[in-house]
C-alpha cells in the first residue's frame, strides 16, 4: 500500500505572547517573553507568583454567555485557535465531504480549572452539589467534540494524552490517519489552561518551576547555567493537515509537508528525562528513518527545551549524537524561552514555530542566555538572544512529556 503524503494547510495560534498565529511569530521573532505575574488567581502565597498567561482574552469576545459557561477555559481556548486554522485554510470554502474531516485534539490536564472550582465548591459546604456541566467541562475530550460539532466534521475525532507531548501526538496520529487513507483533512491541535492554583500549587511541590519571582521575564532561560525550572503557560494551537491530492484539487496553500513523525519512551523515571538522553536520541532518529531525511539535510531544531537542570543537557546530548558534526552547523533554539511550558499545547505551538521559519527563513530566538552551562556543547548555536535569517527546507520540533513520553515532528518545504 502506497502512503498518502500529508501537507499543512492552515493554522492558528492563542498564545500568552500573541492572540493569532502572526502575532505570535512576530512576538517570536522580537524575543518577547510572556511571563507576568499571575492574575488568574491569588498567588500571594504560592512559591511562584508569575506565569505565562494569555492576555486581553475575554470568553465573551468569541461566545455568548450561555456557551462560554459549559466549556473550561482550556475548551474555550481550544475552539478559539481551531476557528483561526479552519478559516485561514479556506477549506470550507469550497465543496467538503465532512465525513472525511476529522479533528484529534491533545491536552495534558484538560478541564483543570473546573474540576478545581468544583471540588473545592462541594469540599466548602459538604453538600454533594454539582454544576451539571462539570464532568463535560472537566474531560480531556470534550474539546474536539465541541470543534466537531462546531463544524459537522464526522471523521475521526479523540483526544490524545501523553502529558507535553499530547499536541505532538495529535499531528503524530492525524499524519499516520491520513497517510492511511482514513481522512481527507484533520484539525489537529492541542489547548492547557492549567495555570491555577491546584496547577502553579502541584508543579511547586515537585520543584518544577522557577522561582524569580523577582524578574518574571528573565525566568525562562533554557540551556542557562542558572535556569531554575520551566515557567507554567497557556494557550492553544492548531494545525490544518491535508492529503496531498486533496489540497491540490481545490487550489489550497500548501505551507509544507509533514514528513516525518517519531515517537519513543525514555522507560526510565516518572518525570526526569534518561540522563543519557536515549529517548530524545531514539524520537529523532525514527523521525528521520519516518521522513527518509538524512541527518545533514535537518537545517533547524525546536528543542522541548523546558529550562529545566537536567532536561536541557539531555536534549543537547541526545541532537550531538544524531547529527554529529552537523549539529553545529544548524539552528536550534528553545521557543519556551518566551511562552512558557504550555504543557499539552506544548508541541503543536512549537511545531507552528518550526513551520514558521520554513516559511519565512528566520530562526527566533532563545532568550535570557546570560551564562553559558559548561555541561552543554558550546559549538550547538541555540539562537541565543536573537532571531537568525537562515534559509529553512527541513525543520523538526521535539517534544518530551513526564511518564518519559517523547514525540518528533519533521516539517520539509514543498
Amino acid at each position: 500500500m502506497e502512503l498518502k503524503r500529508v501537507v499543512v494547510t492552515g493554522f492558528g495560534a492563542l498564545t500568552p505572547i500573541g492572540n493569532n498565529a502572526k502575532e505570535y511569530w512576530e512576538s517570536l521573532i522580537q524575543g518577547k517573553s510572556g511571563a507576568a505575574p499571575i492574575t488568574l488567581f491569588d498567588a500571594t502565597n504560592f512559591k511562584t507568583k508569575f506565569a505565562c498567561e494569555i492576555k486581553n482574552f475575554n470568553p465573551l469576545d468569541h461566545f455568548e454567555k450561555k456557551e462560554a459557561k459549559k466549556m473550561d477555559r482550556n475548551t474555550q481556548l481550544g475552539l478559539v485557535a481551531a476557528r483561526e486554522a479552519v478559516e485561514h485554510s479556506g477549506i470550507l470554502n469550497g465543496e467538503l465531504d465532512k465525513n472525511r474531516v476529522g479533528v484529534i485534539w491533545g491536552s495534558g490536564i484538560g478541564g483543570l480549572e473546573t474540576f478545581e472550582h468544583e471540588v473545592l465548591g462541594w469540599a466548602n459546604t459538604d453538600i454533594p452539589r454539582f454544576n451539571p456541566f462539570f464532568i463535560p467541562k472537566m474531560i480531556a475530550d470534550i474539546t474536539p467534540g465541541h470543534i466537531s460539532m462546531e463544524y459537522g466534521f464526522h471523521g475521526p475525532n479523540y483526544t490524545t494524552v501523553s502529558a507535553c507531548a499530547s499536541s505532538a501526538n495529535a499531528l503524530i496520529d492525524s499524519k499516520m490517519l491520513i497517510q492511511l487513507g482514513k481522512a481527507d483533512v484533520i484539525v489537529c491541535g492541542g489547548s492547557e489552561a492549567a495555570v491555577t492554583a491546584s496547577g502553579v500549587g502541584g508543579f511547586n511541590a515537585m520543584m518544577a518551576l522557577s522561582t524569580r519571582n523577582d524578574s518574571p521575564t528573565t525566568a525562562s532561560r533554557p540551556f542557562d547555567k542558572d535556569r531554575d525550572g520551566f515557567v507554567l503557560g497557556e494557550g492553544a494551537g492548531t494545525i490544518i493537515l491535508e492529503e496531498y491530492e486533496h489540497a491540490l484539487k481545490r487550489g489550497a496553500t500548501i505551507y509544507a509537508e509533514l514528513k516525518g513523525a517519531g515517537m519513543s519512551a525514555d522507560a526510565y523515571h516518572m518525570t526526569a528525562p534518561h540522563p543519557e538522553g536515549l529517548g530524545a536520541y531514539l524520537v529523532m532518529k525514527n523521525c528521520l528513518e519516518d521522513a527518509g531525511i538524512d541527518a545533514n539535510e535537518v537545517d533547524h531544531i525546536n528543542m522541548h527545551g523546558t529550562s529545566t537542570p537536567l532536561g536541557d543537557i539531555a536534549e543537547s546530548n541526545a541532537i550531538s549524537r544524531i547529527l554529529g558534526d552537523h549539529a553545529f552547523d544548524i539552528q536550534i533554539n528553545s521557543t519556551k524561552s518566551m511562552t512558557g511550558h504550555l504543557l499539552g499545547a506544548a508541541g503543536v505551538i512549537e511545531a507552528i514555530a518550526a513551520l514558521h521559519t520554513i516559511i519565512h527563513g528566520i530562526v527566533p530566538p532563545t532568550i535570557n542566555h546570560f551564562t553559558d552551562d559548561e555541561r552543554i556543547d558550546p559549538r550547538l548555536n541555540f539562537t541565543f538572544n536573537h532571531a537568525v535569517e537562515k534559509h529553512v527546507d527541513v525543520a523538526m520540533s521535539n517534544t518530551f512529556g513526564f511518564g518519559g513520553h517523547n514525540a518528533c515532528v519533521l516539517f520539509k518545504r514543498i
